[in-house]
């Protein structure tokens, strides 16, 4: 037999980490040592998004203003097509 059922043992005594999962459950990974996370979610040092992270950047598509703006040009089109609707 071997050993490793013997050293199993206080990893699987180990604190869980807190983070839940997509599904809804929670991580199944033994927490950091000192730390509530488990290394992929924040226990491990380093770990997380870098500061001034570019891939976090808002692209400003969705915001109020350019929905608004949006609006506007489809309505002026509607207005332009319905206008040469009655030109022809």
């Amino acid at each position: 037999m071997s050993g490793q059922i013997q050293t199993t043992g206080p990893m699987l005594a180990s604190r869980r980490c807190g983070a839940r999962t997509r599904g809804g459950g929670s991580c199944r990974a033994p927490a950091v040592r000192g730390k509530t996370r488990c290394r992929m979610h924040g226990g491990a040092k380093g770990s997380g998004a870098p500061r001034a992270n570019r891939n976090a950047r808002k692209h400003g598509r969705f915001t109020g203003d350019a929905i608004a703006e949006r609006r506007q040009i489809r309505s002026l089109l509607r207005e332009v097509r319905k206008m040469l609707e009655g030109m022809k």
